[in-house]
């Protein structure tokens, strides 16, 4: 059918609802303007292509972000019109975008019978039961991942309240919800960030095989690999001492001046690999607030630091004032602007804003829009990485992620890392009703590893708008936290064991250390409790079990009644074990990669974009208003009564 107005495209479809949703903006002077989404129940609908034109005749292959093969996976496609409030009058349309055509999550079938599963029996799963029923659990409930060379990952997710029934449900959700064809997708440079049109290729920097990845007909890999090149080339330079400061001395302090993805992946992994360190300290600077700069210049030589500016645009307003006052103080030592290309480089692409801030555009290194923030690390983000840990561990810290990135790829869902850690948490934040989820990692080097992935879970699923722009009517992202053990365990595991909330727990450890003091004897006093942790939130303790401790202590009659309550644990916490061999370079990378995909795998799921953070931009818009409102002691009265308060208390007391 060939369909030429708007009008006759409403009249095609009389079934109704209609409700159209504006997507984005023209993409090439032959198109209109304003590209539109016909939408029925939530579900985008689109029949013709105007004039039965194909789709490679009618736009560029470089505007398109699908491919003819991907039409053939389910997908539903978008429509453009020129202006649908007109009912009359000659109109384009073109195929433009992919939208798979999935019901809304509650509205699928396997969502309703993992609902109904769960109301018949989920109060019935215990963990120490299914685990005493089954002497196989842990085989049948557990992945082994070998690596090339760094030994053996073992996931174990037996303690989990999960039996069979309930894991072939999540699986069948996951087919249903079309997680491989999304992931399919986000490797194939298809733009699954839809709100932002771009595509999401942090896999691409860690791209080991080097196999094309082609984005708008262009393979990206040449761009990464130049700019590994120029990394690699810069940090042998500084580490070998070759690169010298104002006065001829070599470089021993790094800061990283960045906020949010620019500062938590570097800071994480620089912490986590401590034992490879071969290049100078690194420090980091990321909050506004002037002591965190003022504290680390108390502790450097102007004469032997390096700054790095981490802002894509080198307009981020934290970031550059902090790289300003850094300037400043850097220049109230050395005294000559043109000094400042020593001891500055720039993670950017606005390079007129990097020389005019003095900087040699030489040493800018560049990323791309389809690296976000919080997958960044992989990218010239990480430099302070190299630096510190040296380029050839930095690549092997991509190996890991490469490596993962593949097994996610090829594993079938069963037997796939990341989504059987998504599913369980799926299973536990939507039907158990979980808010949170802990990462306790069984080794201080990874005492940063929960703060990362706070920004990489909550920014990425901490949203409440599906993909059709309707608002979900289930829970999404949980809240991320955690500690290392055994500090943990002195501080808020008794929550975790005795409290009214459920907490799903990662336990993370390695079985080797880094530093086996008195013969090892730490390490494993340190393992012990990680795995008494685990089999303790899994079993609790009876009545019995208690009663019969609290009598061999001497204790009976009503001083034994008095106690008995509060030594009892219900037990039934679920964990999973992930265990490593040690944390090197390559092991650490597989760790995040598999997170991520963890976070992917999720976001599919719950019908949401894992890849924007709109969120992150409200709060920076209000405080541009509220600045200048502070810059003088007069009262202010255009807010909410709360925050004409609060700046009128502030103005009264500066």
């Amino acid at each position: 059918m060939k369909l030429r107005t708007w009008g006759q495209l409403k009249r095609a479809h009389q079934a109704g609802p209609f409700r159209y949703c504006k997507v984005g903006t023209g993409m090439n002077t032959r198109l209109s303007k304003d590209l539109w989404v016909m939408m029925r129940k939530n579900i985008p609908l689109l029949y013709l292509v105007n004039n039965g034109l194909t789709l490679r005749t009618r736009i560029p292959a470089s505007k398109v972000s699908i491919s003819e093969n991907c039409l053939q996976k389910g997908y539903t496609l978008y429509i453009h019109m020129e202006k649908p409030n007109r009912e009359s009058g000659p109109h384009e349309s073109a195929v433009i975008s992919t939208m798979d055509g999935r019901p809304k999550l509650t509205d699928e079938q396997t969502w309703k019978d993992l609902k109904n599963y769960f109301a018949q029996n989920g109060s019935k799963i215990n963990i120490n039961h299914l685990m005493k029923s089954d002497p196989s659990r842990f085989e049948k409930y557990s992945l082994l991942i070998p690596t090339p060379e760094d030994g053996n990952i073992l996931i174990d997710f037996s303690k989990n309240r999960v039996d069979d029934n309930a894991l072939s449900l999540l699986l069948k959700l996951a087919k249903a919800r079309k997680v491989e064809a999304a992931r399919d997708a986000m490797f194939s440079a298809e733009k699954i960030n839809f709100t932002e049109d771009r595509a999401v290729l942090h896999t691409a920097l860690r791209n080991r095989s080097n196999t094309p990845i082609l984005l708008d007909g262009k393979d990206v890999m040449p761009e990464v690999n130049a700019v590994l090149n120029h990394m690699r080339e810069f940090t042998q330079q500084v580490i070998s001492k070759t690169w010298k400061g104002y006065t001829g001395k070599s470089i021993e302090d790094v800061v990283n001046i960045g906020i949010g993805g620019s500062d938590l992946g570097p800071l994480m992994v620089t912490e986590a690999l401590k034992p490879y360190a071969v290049g100078p300290k690194v420090h980091f600077v990321s909050n506004i607030d002037g002591t965190h700069l003022a504290e680390t210049l108390k502790k450097l030589n102007p004469e032997t630091v390096l700054f790095i500016i981490a802002s894509k645009t080198f307009t981020t307003q934290e970031t550059i004032t902090n790289a300003l006052s850094a300037k400043k103080w850097f220049l109230s030592k050395a005294n000559d602007p043109s000094t400042v290309s020593k001891h500055f480089v720039a993670l950017s692409t606005n390079a007129p804003k990097v020389i005019e801030f003095g900087i040699d555009e030489k040493n800018m290194f560049g990323f791309w829009d389809w690296v976000g923030g919080r997958y960044s690390l992989w990218s010239a983000i990480g430099l302070s990485i190299a630096l510190y840990i040296g380029m050839d561990n930095f690549e092997r810290l991509l190996a890991g992620a490469h490596f993962i990135d593949n097994h996610f790829r090829t594993a079938p869902l069963e037997k796939n890392v990341p989504v059987i850690l998504a599913l369980l948490g799926v299973w536990y934040h939507n039907f158990y009703g979980a808010e949170t989820h802990a990462l306790l990692p069984y080794d201080q080097y990874l005492h940063r590893f929960a703060a990362y992935f706070q920004q990489g879970d909550m920014e990425s699923n901490g949203k409440y708008v599906t993909r059709s722009g309707g608002v979900v009517d289930y829970s999404t992202g949980p809240i991320v936290w955690g500690e290392p053990g055994t500090n943990g365990q002195h501080a808020f595991y008794q929550l975790i064991h005795q409290g009214t909330r459920l907490v799903p727990a990662d336990f993370i450890a390695p079985a080797q250390t880094h530093n086996p003091i008195s013969g090892g004897q730490h390490h494993k006093i340190l393992l012990a409790n990680f795995l008494a942790q685990t089999e303790a939130l899994m079993k609790g303790k009876t009545s019995e079990e208690a009663r019969a401790e609290l009598e061999k202590s001497g204790l009976k009659g009503a001083e034994l009644e008095k106690i008995l309550p509060h030594k009892v644990f219900q037990g039934n916490r679920p964990t999973n074990s992930i265990v490593v061999k040690k944390v090197t370079p390559f092991v650490l990378g597989a760790l995040i990669a598999t997170y991520e995909h963890k976070i992917f795998t999720q976001g599919v799921i719950w019908d949401i974009n894992s890849y924007d953070q709109w969120g992150v931009e409200l709060g920076k818009q209000l405080a541009k208003a509220i600045e200048p409102e502070l810059q003088d002691s007069s009262p202010v009265s255009t807010h909410d009564p709360s925050t004409n308060g609060l700046i009128n208390f502030l103005k009264a007391n500066f």
